[in-house]
């Protein structure tokens, strides 16, 4: 039994989806403690001017009757505000009548530091938007919505999943940016309290809990490292200090590892952090090449935050959440609410 997250939508399309699978029948969900969190994903200082044309609220289509997981496939939906400026542009069918509001004109000069060029030319596209809206962060609110859902089963079994923003929220920096029609990056912590030991596996490199949690917060936009417990600084010390020592209770009075050894969580808090780069689309644009006429050119500008650390520290809360739900229900199973947490009551009263 596992969890499964298929999402699908464009920046600027009609709507973002998202699609779980292996919740268990019985969970209550709130829609509120969901939308909070679409709104916290949309806060944050050095956010650009589309946080005010986006009011995110989750829609359910399937798998949910009266505030109740039905054991089914969950569908979720977060609309796209912004795609009533965008319907020419980011029509799904081959649109009618003139060309009118954004989108109408091909892209054809790629950002550095986004997906655009590789994208175009992997998918062999003559208009960069077919690669951009997909690529965009934008998406990253439906998964915000499945990582509430995430959360929401973890607190079954006392897990408490809770991301914040620790580098790179200086309202002066993010200020000084801006006037230079710059960007900034900065660094997230997410800490997983709760956490029972023996989640994840050693047995092979795709069961490792720190590799799955790090593949999770790789795959977010703009995120270039990531580290767990004390990570990098640990290659600068001797073994004797580096490492968690071995109470008489079997837990440890340090956690430098993070929650994790070899592989699989040890009872401590899980810690984790992800480094964001500077966001790819300026303001003052990069040089670039026009792939339509192979000359130098200046790369495309389009509406963009300055910083977006605090907005990641969100998305790296669901995502954390998200795998550490996933690799439950792979340890405790259960079709029912009701025995998915009888077995991690179970394996609890096994552990000495």
């Amino acid at each position: 039994m596992t969890l499964s997250l298929v999402t699908a939508g464009e920046s600027h399309g009609p709507a973002l989806v998202a699609i779980l699978s292996g919740l268990p029948a019985g969970l209550v969900l709130d829609r509120e403690a969901i939308d909070r969190d679409l709104r916290r994903r949309q806060e944050g200082y050095g956010r650009s001017p589309r946080q005010r044309i986006e009011s995110d609220e989750v829609e359910v289509l399937a798998g949910l009757r009266h505030g109740r997981t039905l054991g089914t496939p969950l569908a979720l939906v977060v609309r796209n505000g912004d795609h009533a400026n965008w319907e020419w542009g980011m029509s799904p069918w081959p649109p009618e009548g003139e060309p009118s509001g954004k989108g109408t004109k091909p892209v054809t000069l790629p950002r550095p530091g986004h997906a655009d060029l590789a994208g175009a030319q992997k998918y062999g596209l003559a208009d960069v938007r077919d690669a951009l809206e997909r690529a965009s962060a934008r998406q990253t609110a439906v998964a915000v919505a499945a990582g509430a859902v995430a959360k929401a089963l973890l607190r079954e079994i006392g897990v408490e999943v809770e991301g914040t923003a620790v580098a790179g929220t200086d309202s002066a920096e993010i200020d000084a940016a801006r006037a230079d029609r710059d960007t900034l990056g900065g660094v997230v912590e997410v800490r997983a309290r709760g956490v029972p030991p023996g989640l994840g596996s050693y047995a092979s490199k795709d069961t490792r809990l720190d590799a799955r949690l790090a593949a999770a917060l790789m795959g977010i936009q703009a995120v270039k490292g990531v580290e767990i417990g004390d990570g990098f600084a640990l290659a600068t010390l001797r073994g004797s200090a580096a490492h968690d020592e071995i109470e008489p209770d079997r837990r440890r009075a340090t956690n430098r590892a993070g929650g994790i050894e070899g592989g699989v969580s040890n009872g401590e808090e899980v810690v984790v952090r992800a480094a964001m780069k500077p966001l790819p689309t300026l303001m003052r644009p990069l040089r670039s090449v026009d792939l339509a006429t192979g000359e130098p050119g200046e790369a495309l500008v389009e509406r963009s935050d300055t910083s977006a650390v605090e907005a990641l520290a969100v998305v790296a809360e669901a995502a954390v959440a998200f795998e550490l739900a996933r690799a439950a229900r792979e340890k405790f199973g259960g079709d029912a609410l009701g025995d998915f947490v009888a077995a991690h009551r179970a394996y609890l009263e096994r552990l000495p």
